[in-house]
């Protein structure tokens, strides 16, 4: 047995290898299930219901993707040139506390003017964290993996300074959250009485952009040569260094949206546990994706649908909601496993047979 390289992986296997990846996974899920007692149809009935049962339900699903995609976006446009976003989880913390700094009172703008303010001070916040990064990575070479990583941390814990601190609500009796955000600075809701968002449009429309902007521009092209091969791409004139700072900005300032989606569009204020892990859970969504931003747009409708509707199925039937981290984990590990099989093959070797003299 050997593994060899495919010349080039079919366009079915490109397609098939995120929907097999996904269905794997929760076949995979329904083993744990099984110990825990439960009906493994009732169970994903219920798991079906709690996202497309209702309006209701369907609208939640949506509003906990809308930030998925904005994280799976980030992720997949700074992987698709070789720079590993592993920060995605800080740069939305960033973005998330320029938007409560400005639109919290600072500015007693109108809506018109208010609203795109908070999102370019939010983005621009999420892509100076990615750019720090960046920068040491492209003048002293250091792993933007750690260095991305490591940064979560000190940004979380200057959030929890910021909280007790300068951006704390005086109002708040003490407790570590932010003032709010002003009526006018707030996106509208989609539908009356529903949680989902305009940041979810402001996500499809940035997925749109970021899918024409990777096929068919002169900086699509770059990152994609960047991402082969830096050395090729670097005698062919391009300049990798720009072209991943550039990227880094796009990057960051996509998770930063991130953030700000999440105070303006549903919270109104900023809090430590504003995120239940959207930066880390975006690489999932990019890699499920196959790194294209059509498909994070569908990668995080499923990762989305898969944890709202673990947490109905968990109400119904008394099974933990952790299920639902383990789809999101499998889902992954069968991506890497089925995308490894995409690009090599495994033959066999035929013992030559010896002749006689």
């Amino acid at each position: 047995m050997r593994i060899e390289p495919r010349t080039a992986p079919s366009r079915a296997i490109t397609l098939g290898l995120p929907v097999f990846s996904a269905l794997v996974a929760l076949g995979l899920a329904a083993i744990p299930l099984i110990f825990a007692g439960a009906n493994i149809a009732v169970a994903y009935s219920e798991m079906f219901r709690g996202v497309f049962g209702s309006v209701f339900a369907f609208t939640e699903m949506l509003t906990r993707a809308t930030p998925l995609i904005f994280t799976g976006l980030a992720a997949a446009l700074a992987f698709r040139a070789r720079l590993w976003n592993i920060g995605a989880e800080g740069q939305l913390y960033l973005g998330a506390m320029a938007a409560v700094a400005v639109g919290a009172g600072l500015f007693d703008w109108p809506t018109v003017v208010l609203i795109p303010t908070i999102i370019v001070c939010g983005c621009g916040a999420g892509a100076a964290g990615m750019v720090a990064s960046t920068t040491l990575k492209t003048r002293f070479g250091a792993d933007e993996v750690v260095t991305t990583l490591l940064f979560n941390f000190i940004i979380l814990i200057f959030l929890q300074y910021m909280l007790e601190g300068p951006l704390q609500d005086p109002m708040g009796l003490g407790w570590p959250q932010s003032a709010p955000i002003l009526d006018q600075g707030m996106l509208p809701q989609l539908i009356d009485r529903m949680r989902v968002h305009a940041g979810l449009i402001i996500a499809l429309i940035c997925a749109a952009v970021a899918q024409f902007m990777l096929v068919y521009t002169v900086w699509g092209f770059k990152l994609r040569a960047v991402g082969e091969n830096a050395a090729a791409a670097r005698h062919a004139g391009i300049n990798v260094n720009r072209t991943m700072m550039s990227v880094a900005i796009v990057s960051g300032g996509l998770a930063g949206m991130a953030g700000v989606s999440e105070v303006i569009g549903l919270k109104g204020y900023l809090t430590a546990d504003l995120s239940p892990g959207f930066g880390y859970t975006g690489i999932v969504v990019a890699m499920l994706a196959g790194l294209s931003p059509v498909g994070v747009v569908i990668s995080a409708l499923f990762i989305a649908s898969v944890f709202v509707g673990a947490d109905s199925m968990s109400r119904a039937m008394g099974v933990s909601s952790y299920l639902a981290d383990l789809v999101v984990a499998m889902s992954l590990l069968c991506v890497l496993i089925g995308g490894f099989f995409a690009r090599f093959k495994v033959t066999r070797i035929r013992a030559a047979k010896g002749k006689s003299a």
